[in-house]
């Protein structure tokens, strides 16, 4: 059955923008642009039956199937460690995964991911590799590092649009009660209170990434129940809180607060504090998003070790190594690979389809893994959008909408005239418990219905955008993100999808990490690396 207009916006925004967007109806031109994701249709090739297989086989030493963070992460440790016969496929034409970008000639923009929290510590690689870039200053006097200013996300940071007007900041303060502002306080005093937790190996009780966090049980029982529940169980129930908390959830891990993990949510919070009430340095963020970490990571290998529009369909582990199974995605022309290790970089509902032994027997641990769908679209404007109230800001987010709002990909640019054209990159979460039905639903909207809901979340904050709208582009994400659902991050199966197969064929993705985070990408990436290191008998002192 066919929706309404009406019904297709309150479906997938909420009623609220449904009913605005029918009160404020009037006749509008189109706004031209298109559906930008390709890949889709090859991938679901690995849900029929067999593919054609190769008759020889190509050598490498290392093949890592997957350019997203992960993969690229991988290959940039063993770069570092001088391994050259290094191979990375991908089946997209672009590498960089939920991290890439594209540009016009506007601005570069993120297909995905659009910030990096600066980091409060030297664990992990992040840092590392920020210093590579040449983005980090020094030290300060209390040992954090401190990062250039221009990298830093600007002001104006946030703003929130609530019934005709943008306010400062994510926490709805005008109108909110005395009764409302205590309890965001009290809030507050309990996140610097988990984010000050230490236990007796001085491991932070909620740490970045989320391998370094502690594991003792008076924090890791917080798994087992809703963020929901948590929030009800110690007494918050300010709508305007609660609504902060499901915000945070929708933004990091695709989901509300009934569908994330207490010890996920507080960990949002928590993680990136130093317990005394300060958080980390900000956020770093460049035009095209993390698309210039991707970049970045790319550098590290020659252009020809990374081969684009290749679909990986089986990978055989055996004793010295794996045969993997390929086609070009473009042709259809088989091809193949004998590898003495791999690294699987994707995610593992696709590693269930091309693993072989798990295509016989499917592990138990494999259905605890969901992902939610996303839809990110990058509107260009002619000018930035009009605004009544606190002025445009890089994150702007619509109060009564499930949409996230959107960021101005041109913030960060240094340009004499903020007056120019500019592009906003919009982002909506699907965010209902059943991911199935989500996915169904973003794949069966077209173009025509995407422009039509992304033009009735802008509308009410901006009236005239229909005017200043140039082109729209619209990528759908099936699989975007991992969910921290209650019992993942703390139960077995999570650990138990850590562990290689064999000695030749290792994983990293962040899935293993339980959050769509670039840190847990990095980290599982350089793991995987650093194992292929010990079985190839080049083992050097971990970066981790």
């Amino acid at each position: 059955m066919e929706l309404t207009r009406r019904e297709l916006i309150a479906a997938f925004l909420g009623s609220a923008v449904a009913a605005g967007a029918c009160q404020r109806s009037r006749p509008r031109a189109s706004v031209p642009g298109a559906l930008v994701d390709r890949a889709m249709e090859t991938g679901h090739r690995l849900r029929g039956g067999p593919l054609p297989r190769a008759e020889g086989a190509e050598p490498v030493e290392v093949l890592i199937v997957g350019s997203g963070i992960a993969g690229l992460s991988a290959a940039w440790r063993l770069a570092a460690a001088g391994v050259k016969d290094v191979r990375v496929v991908e089946l997209e034409d672009e590498a960089g995964g939920t991290s890439r970008s594209g540009k016009n000639a506007v601005s570069a923009f993120p297909w995905g991911a659009h910030y990096l929290p600066a980091p409060l510590t030297e664990q992990g690689a992040v840092l590392r590799l920020l210093r590579e870039l040449g983005v980090v200053s020094g030290m300060d006097a209390e040992g954090y590092p401190v990062f250039p200013e221009e990298l830093l996300i600007r002001e104006p940071e946030e703003r929130l649009f609530y019934k005709g007007a943008w306010y400062e900041g994510l926490y709805l303060r005008a109108g909110a009660s005395g009764a409302d502002l205590a309890e965001l306080a009290r809030f507050e005093a309990r996140m610097n209170t988990f984010a000050a937790a230490r236990d007796a190996k001085g491991r932070k009780a909620f740490a970045v990434p989320t391998a370094l966090s502690s594991d003792d049980a008076e924090w890791t029982a917080l798994d087992a129940v809703t963020m929901a529940q948590w929030l009800e169980a110690e007494g918050f129930r300010s709508p305007r809180l609660k609504w902060l908390v499901d915000y945070a959830c929708r933004d990091d891990y695709g989901t509300t607060a009934e569908g994330v993990s207490a010890w996920a949510g507080i960990w949002y919070f928590a993680a990136r504090q130093d317990g005394r009430g300060e958080r980390s340095e900000g956020f770093l963020s460049w035009p095209e998003g993390n698309g210039r970490l991707v970049r970045h990571l790319l550098g590290a290998v020659a252009p020809r070790q990374v081969e684009r529009q290749v679909l990986v369909h089986t990978v055989e582990p055996g004793v010295d190594g794996c045969r993997v199974e390929a086609l070009e995605a473009g042709t259809g022309k088989p091809r193949a690979f004998q590898a003495r290790q791999v690294v699987f970089a994707g995610p593992r509902f696709v590693a269930a389809h091309v693993v072989a032994p798990w295509r016989q027997r499917r592990p138990e641990w494999m259905g605890a893994f969901a992902y939610g769908p996303w839809v990110v679209a990058n509107l260009t404007l002619s000018s930035p959008p009009q605004s009544h109230g606190f002025p445009l800001a890089w994150d702007n987010v619509f109060y009564e909408s499930r949409s996230l709002g959107y960021v101005a990909a041109t913030h960060q640019m240094l340009r004499q005239d903020d007056s120019g054209p500019t592009v906003l990159t919009w982002y909506l979460p699907l965010a209902g418990l059943d991911v199935k039905a989500e996915r169904e639903r973003v794949l069966a909207a077209g173009y025509a219905d995407w422009e039509g809901l992304v033009m009735a979340d802008m509308l009410p904050a901006h009236p005239g955008i229909a005017a200043q709208a140039q082109r729209l582009e619209v990528m759908r994400w099936g699989h975007a993100m991992i969910r921290p659902t209650p019992g993942f991050m703390w139960g077995p199966t999570r650990f138990a999808a850590q562990e290689s197969l064999g000695r030749t064929l290792h994983f990293a993705h962040t899935d293993l990490g339980g959050m769509a985070l670039f840190e847990e990408a990095n980290w599982f990436g350089v793991k995987a690396a650093e194992r292929v290191l010990a079985e190839l008998g080049r083992p050097q002192a971990s970066w981790l």
